[in-house]
C-alpha cells in the first residue's frame, strides 16, 4: 500500500505552482469592514479554488454567499469510520500589504543571505532568522521584500488541495470520508463566525495554519481586542492657556502608561500581554486599538478589567468621558474542549511518527479558526502549514516543509480506519 506522497514526482511541481498560483490572488482582509468576505478581492480567489475543486473532481463542492467553500472525497472502504475534515484560510494578514505578490524560488539553499530585492538591497539572512539554518539543502519560497508572502496560509490550501488530489489520484489508498473547508477573514479573527458545522458534517477536523514541521497544537489564547476613543478640545495655540485638552497627547500618556514588560516583544511561551496595533490622533480625537492575549482564563480576565480600570482612573484625572472603551471577544482557549477527545491529537501524532516527523506539541501564541471552531461543536486542532515569519516581507516557505504537511494529511486519512477499529477495540 502507497504510504508516502511521491515528491520526488510531478506532484512537487504540482504544489508548488499551486501554492504561487494562490499568493499572487490578492486577497488581504480588513478588520474596519462589517461584511464578509471582509473584502471584495477574497472573492477572486474564493472563485478560483471552488472552479479548481470541480475540475479536479471533488465530490459536493459548494460555496455559500460568505465565500465558504466545502467539498468532499467520498469515502472509498465499506467500514463506517468517522468523517474527518482539513481545513485553511484563504485571507491573508493586514498587517502588511498582500496586493502584487512576487515569489521567488531559491533552490538548494546553502545557508548564505538571499537577497530578496536588488533595488532595495532588501536581504533574508539567517543571522537574523536563525530558522535558516533548519533549512539547508532545501528550496525556499521568499517574497520579493515589498509584500507578505502569503503563506499564511495558502501554504494549507495548497496542501490539502494537492493531498486530495493525490488521494482521488491513488484509490489504492484506504480512507474514510474526508471533509475541505476554506474560508476568508481569519486574519481579523472571523474566519469561523459563519462557518456552518452542521453543513460541514465532520466530527473533527485540523486546521493546516501552523508554521515549522511537526507543530500540532490544541491550546491557544484567550483573546479580545480593545479599543479607545480619545477625545480633546481644539483650540487656537496662541490661546490654549488652561482650555485645549490635545486628544493626541492624552492617547500618549495613556499608552506610555501600560506595562512596559507585557508586550509581545517582552513576552513569551505561556506569557500574556497587551498590544497596542494601531493610534491615530489629532487634537480633537485621538485612537487606540489593542488586542488582549493569555492563555490562562483568569489571567485573561483580569486583563480585561485591568484595562477597564485604567480607562477610569484616566477619567478621573482629566474628566468625565474623556476617553471611553469597547471590548470585543475574538476567541478562547480550545484545550478545554479536547477534555476526553484527546484520540483526535493521538491520531495526528501516530501519522507524524510514522512519517520520521517528531510531533511538537505546544500552545498557540495565538489562534486560529479551529478554537472557534472547537467551541462550536467541532474538535479543530492546529497542524503545521511550513511557512516562516509570516505577516511581513520576510516571510517564506521551504518547499520541503509543504510536501511534508501534505504527506501528513494524507497519513491521517490514511491510518483513521485502522486507527477508529483499534480505538474501539
Amino acid at each position: 500500500m502507497t504510504t508516502v506522497f511521491d515528491f520526488n514526482s510531478e506532484w512537487r511541481e504540482k504544489l508548488v505552482q499551486r501554492f504561487i498560483s494562490y499568493v499572487k490572488i490578492f486577497s488581504t482582509s480588513d478588520p474596519a469592514s462589517e461584511k464578509t468576505p471582509s473584502t471584495d478581492v477574497q472573492w477572486d480567489i474564493a472563485r478560483y479554488i471552488k472552479n479548481e475543486l470541480e475540475q479536479l473532481g471533488l465530490s459536493h463542492v459548494r460555496m455559500d454567499d460568505k465565500g465558504y467553500i466545502f467539498a468532499e472525497i467520498p469515502s472509498n472502504i465499506s467500514q463506517d469510520v468517522p468523517c474527518i475534515g482539513f481545513l485553511a484560510h484563504y485571507d491573508t494578514s493586514p498587517d502588511f500589504s498582500g496586493n502584487n505578490v512576487n515569489p521567488q524560488i531559491f533552490e538548494n539553499y546553502q545557508g548564505e543571505n538571499l537577497l530578496l530585492n536588488k533595488s532595495t538591497g532588501f536581504t533574508l539572512s539567517p543571522k537574523k532568522f536563525e530558522s535558516l539554518k533548519k533549512h539547508i539543502g532545501e528550496t525556499i519560497i521568499t517574497t520579493d521584500g515589498t509584500t507578505l508572502l502569503g503563506a499564511d496560509d495558502k501554504a494549507g490550501i495548497a496542501e490539502i488541495v494537492t493531498a486530495a488530489e493525490y488521494l482521488l489520484a491513488h484509490p489504492e489508498i484506504e480512507h474514510g470520508k474526508i471533509m475541505i473547508g476554506f474560508n476568508p477573514d481569519e486574519e481579523i479573527g472571523r474566519g469561523a463566525h459563519h462557518f456552518n458545522v452542521k453543513d460541514f458534517g465532520a466530527d473533527w477536523a485540523y486546521t493546516m495554519d501552523g508554521s515549522e514541521v511537526g507543530e500540532l497544537e490544541y491550546e491557544n489564547f484567550n483573546a479580545a481586542g480593545a479599543v479607545l476613543h480619545f477625545h480633546g478640545l481644539s483650540v487656537h495655540p496662541g490661546y490654549a492657556f488652561g482650555k485645549m485638552k490635545n486628544a493626541a497627547l492624552l492617547a500618549a500618556e495613556f499608552a506610555h502608561s501600560m506595562p512596559a514588560n507585557e508586550t509581545p516583544a517582552t513576552t513569551r511561551e505561556f506569557e500574556g500581554f497587551f498590544h497596542l496595533m494601531h493610534i491615530e490622533a489629532n487634537i480633537t480625537d485621538a485612537k487606540l486599538e489593542y488586542i488582549i492575549r493569555d492563555h490562562d482564563a483568569q489571567k485573561y480576565h483580569a486583563r480585561k478589567t485591568y484595562l477597564v480600570e485604567k480607562v477610569e482612573e484616566f477619567n478621573k484625572k482629566h474628566g468625565e468621558n474623556t476617553v471611553e472603551i469597547s471590548i470585543q471577544e475574538q476567541y478562547r482557549n480550545m484545550k478545554e474542549q479536547f477534555e476526553g477527545k484527546l484520540h483526535i491529537i493521538r491520531l495526528a501524532e501516530e501519522a507524524m511518527n510514522s512519517l520520521g516527523i517528531e510531533p511538537d506539541i505546544k500552545a498557540i501564541r495565538g489562534g486560529t479558526d479551529g478554537a472557534q471552531l472547537s467551541f462550536m461543536g467541532l474538535p479543530c486542532p492546529n497542524i503545521f502549514a511550513g511557512g516562516l515569519n509570516f505577516h511581513g516581507p520576510y516571510e517564506y516557505v521551504p518547499v520541503e516543509n509543504m510536501i511534508k504537511a501534505v504527506q501528513v494529511i494524507i497519513e491521517i486519512s490514511r491510518k483513521l480506519p485502522a486507527f477508529h477499529q483499534n480505538k474501539k477495540d
